[in-house]
């Protein structure tokens, strides 16, 4: 640091940041080496990166344990109301740097890696993805933990600590292969073990029914352990908590009757228990009615309950009593939100806890639990809805299943006192699903047992209310909600695309860092020259850097001139890759499409994938197409490979068939980090729309209203193939084996599902899509209007901040008041 810094320089230290004070460094550097001493019993003669890398994590968490003990002492005190966001994923990504960013250290941290020779970037890439989740859904729960901390809202998460995570994608001879995630291998610097606070979690059994209550009796016992994960909000001081549970066995766990053989075989068992938390279930919008699985989500829900409760309990309420009893004013004091319908058992066992454990009258606990609960729904797709059959009920939760035919004979008894006659609708808002096998509706039970009911996006809170849950809202239209989904620009911005949050501070300031409202203040700046060209610059420095990461990983060779094309999905049919797929394959123009996915475990998503390699393989080795046109998977997609990819994106393809995705939020991070969206009208691309301006924005295909109108008339699919000659060669070259000639049948299935059971119309939306595409071709031959679209774009973000969607759900749902205010920081001494 010897030579006199810049203007530029300085301001950039005093920035995004965090200053580099000299105290501030050389502290952390005896912290560093401290660490590597005594916690990881290493020199500098024997350390290894990994070994760096942990030193420097429990550097900078020891930042965090001041603020996190006062932040718990605060809630103590004041005793707020708390929120309990519970979900069976949490797709949190890499901790190091969001921390770092989030309590102003990563100047200082990256001076003092500095100065022992160090590279910060090697260091971080050294930590395991957090991968506790499949998509939108897990990450939009690690969204809202940062926002609930920035809030200043007393929050906790609560999930499972999977020992493994969504698997490792492998792509070998372009299928995809997968491999376990073992992400605690190396252990996991920021999480804390509280085996203080295991609670037993109870399986099988039956009931007895006493004259004093019922009591659920022979059941099987796993113990739950808490591992706590500090989130700390945006530079407020605030770090609350995110606890995950882990499965154990009891120590009597199957030694009722052993003897030395069976001692043996009885601890071997003990794995039984403990696979509950073993692995995430990698479906994302399918359900699998496993075993596994729903012991997972009572699992979750059981040993949080009894967190809350406890927690309810023993809270000082301004009283000196030693534990509160008053259970009526639970839903003052607790607000449970279920994300999705996968801990819907919270519903049942809040009523178990509160009419079996604490004696109160069913009317009351009713009211209490549906007052404390409130329910997301994220998906209309029918085969995605939770349906458990009442015989795996009967056998694994007899009691809870006892309380739901109870929770749905009086719903029907009120729905039969509000509509006399109509059995057709007591069938249609039943909880339990007649004919065949019967099964539990878990979207019925969540709306029935919740205060609040809410879509994630205008469109599809629309559409819940118009069809899947019509009845319901009929019945009870104060429940439901709409509440756009969000993204935290602390990770999504300001730590993965540095360069555009300073060009963007250098304008209007740093505070739209915690309101992304003041974005709008950029509007102003449309046609300012050299802030067109400093945002041009920084996107082409990311995809610079973007396409160097590539050629490293993934030993292909992009131009990082062309245009970077990207759609980023789960695998799915509703968000029609194949309708990119057949563009790519008839198109060579100028743009580069590197193309991400991950995909869940079923066969056509596979067949897809090898379709989209295959295709590569052609194109990609084609002479005369040469380097104007590459078509790439990316294998392994997640956090991390989002934080690099999409700030370097020119053009976001949104283009699932309208009323299909809920909401989404990857193409609110694309936006946010100066992309251009290719979209139909649905999810949240209707909002961006509205806020960026239909000038801004490419949408194409048909609305809601029109694929209606098309399932009246019938989608004949052969209809388009006979009319347009450019979609007819695509598929006869895809069915013909052009993209796969050694194996020319490979892809009929494919072609056989676009061509006669394609519920989600790729072909009717091609052609207008092939047109998008040409204007946007057009646009981005002409760099400075291009560039002027992507300002007004990162302008009118400020809507898709995940702390606006989380100020209403304090507010609407949760009846909270979120806070700017910082609490005081914890001395230094501490």
């Amino acid at each position: 640091m010897s030579k006199p810094l810049s203007d530029h320089d300085r301001r950039k230290q005093i920035s995004v940041r965090g200053l580099a004070g000299v105290e501030n460094i050389s502290q952390l550097k005896l912290d560093f080496n401290r660490h590597l001493h005594f916690t990881l019993v290493k020199d500098r003669n024997v350390a290894t990166r990994r070994d760096y890398y942990f030193a420097l994590a429990n550097t900078v968490r020891e930042h965090l344990i001041g603020r996190w003990i006062r932040t718990q002492q605060h809630y103590y005190e004041k005793d707020p109301k708390r929120v309990y966001y519970i979900s069976l994923e949490f797709y949190m990504g890499r901790a190091l740097q969001n921390t770092m960013v989030n309590l102003a250290l990563e100047n200082a941290c990256d001076e003092a890696m500095y100065q022992l020779g160090l590279d910060m970037e090697e260091l971080e890439d050294m930590e395991e993805d957090a991968g506790l989740g499949n998509g939108g859904l897990g990450r939009l729960a690690a969204c809202f933990l940062d926002s609930m901390a920035s809030l200043g809202l007393a929050a906790y998460g609560y999930g499972i600590r999977y020992e493994f995570g969504i698997f490792n994608q492998k792509i070998i001879n372009g299928w995809q292969v997968e491999e376990a995630d073992d992400w605690l291998r190396y252990g996991n610097p920021w999480e804390k073990a509280r085996p203080e606070y295991m609670r037993p979690v109870n399986f099988y059994g039956r009931t007895e029914h006493h004259p004093d209550g019922v009591k659920w009796v022979d059941t099987q016992v796993v113990l739950a352990l808490p591992y706590d994960t500090p989130i700390p909000g945006y530079r407020n001081n605030v770090v609350n908590t995110m606890r995950l549970w882990s499965a154990k066995a009891p120590c009597d766990f199957n030694l009722k009757d052993f003897n030395v053989g069976g001692y043996i075989q009885a601890v071997l068992d003990r794995n039984l228990a403990e696979n509950i938390s073993r692995v995430l279930y990698p479906n994302d919008n399918f359900f699998e009615g496993k075993e596994l699985r729903l012991k997972q989500e009572y699992f979750v829900v059981s040993a949080t309950l009894q967190d809350i409760i406890r927690r309810f309990k023993v809270s000082k309420f301004g009283s000196r009593e030693i534990a509160r009893t008053d259970f009526s004013k639970l839903p003052d004091k607790v607000a449970i939100q279920l994300n999705d319908t996968h801990p819907a058992m919270a519903i049942p066992e809040l009523m178990r806890v509160l009419v079996d454990e604490e004696k109160l009258e069913w009317e009351k606990a009713w009211d209490i639990c549906v007052r404390t609960c409130a329910y997301t729904n994220h998906t209309v797709l029918p085969e995605a809805l939770e349906r458990w059959p009442v015989d795996l009920f009967a056998y694994l939760l007899p009691r809870h299943l006892e309380i739901i035919y109870e929770i749905n004979r009086r719903h029907l008894e009120r729905v039969a006192a509000k509509y006399p006659g109509d059995h057709d609708r007591l069938c249609r808002m039943s909880l339990i699903e007649e004919g065949g096998q019967k099964k539990i509706n878990m979207a019925h039970l969540c709306i029935v047992g919740s205060h609040a009911v809410n879509g994630v996006a205008q469109i599809h809170s629309d559409i819940l209310k118009a069809t899947v849950f019509k009845d319901f809202y009929e019945m009870e239209p104060h429940k439901f909600q709409n509440k756009t989904n969000g993204i935290t620009p602390r990770r999504w911005l300001v730590m993965c695309n540095p360069g555009l949050a300073e060009v963007i501070a250098e304008r209007i300031g740093e505070d739209f860092i915690r309101d992304l409202d003041q974005l709008k203040g950029l509007c102003k700046y449309v046609n300012d020259e050299a802030f067109i060209r400093d945002v041009a610059k920084v996107k082409q420095e990311n995809k610079m850097k973007f396409a160097v990461h590539l050629e490293e990983h993934y030993k292909v060779k992009i131009n990082p001139n062309s245009m970077f094309d990207l759609q980023v999905k789960r695998i799915h049919e509703y968000k029609r890759q194949l309708l990119n797929c057949l563009f790519n394959s008839f198109n060579a123009l100028s743009p580069t499409f590197p193309f991400m996915q991950a995909a869940p475990g079923y066969h056509t998503a596979k067949m897809i994938i090898r379709l989209i390699t295959a295709i590569g393989e052609v194109v990609n080795n084609d002479p005369v197409v040469g380097d104007r046109l590459k078509v790439i998977f990316l294998e392994n997609y997640r956090v991390t490979l989002a934080e690099r990819v999409i700030p370097a994106s020119d053009l976001s393809e949104q283009i699932s068939t309208a009323g299909t995705e809920a909401s989404g939020t990857g193409n609110m991070k694309f936006m946010l980090n100066g992309a251009l969206t290719i979209g139909t009208m649905d999810g949240a691309n209707v909002e961006m729309a509205e806020e960026a301006g239909m000038d801004n924005i490419f949408i194409f295909g048909m609305r809601v209203e029109d694929v209606d109108a098309l399932d009246k008339k019938g989608y004949h699919a052969e209809e388009y193939y006979n009319r347009l000659p450019e979609l007819k060669q695509a598929i006869d070259q895809i069915a013909g084996g052009f993209f796969s000639p050694k194996q020319p049948d490979l892809f009929k299935e494919i072609v056989n599902m676009l061509m006669h059971h394609d519920r989600f119309k790729v072909f009717a939306d091609y052609e207008d899509y092939i047109k998008c595409q040409e204007k946007v071709n057009a646009l981005y031959k002409n760099p400075k209007e291009w560039t002027k679209k992507v300002i007004y774009n990162i302008a009118g973000c400020g809507k898709f901040s995940s702390d606006r969607t989380i100020a209403q759900y304090a507010r609407e749902i949760w009846g909270m008041e979120p806070t700017l205010e910082k609490l005081p920081a914890p001395d230094d001494k501490q």
